[in-house]
């Protein structure tokens, strides 16, 4: 799996850091998503998938593999 953000499309909701804190982080000056690994390990993608469902701006993008 390959993650991919769309900083410009982040409305700083903090769903992503919520359900997979290893994988996103947010900037803080402006609380917009930080892609910390874009690989994830196995153990962490179904939460890096549920991330991309509920993040509100649809600015996490995965390739799987």
């Amino acid at each position: 799996m390959q993650v991919e953000v769309d900083v410009p499309k982040c409305v700083a909701s903090g769903q992503c850091v919520l359900l997979a804190p290893d994988v996103f982080d947010q900037r803080e000056e402006d609380g917009l998503v930080v892609l910390l690994d874009d690989t994830p390990p196995v153990e962490l993608r179904d939460a890096v998938r549920e991330s991309a469902t509920v993040c509100p701006a649809a600015a996490i993008r995965l390739v799987e593999s």
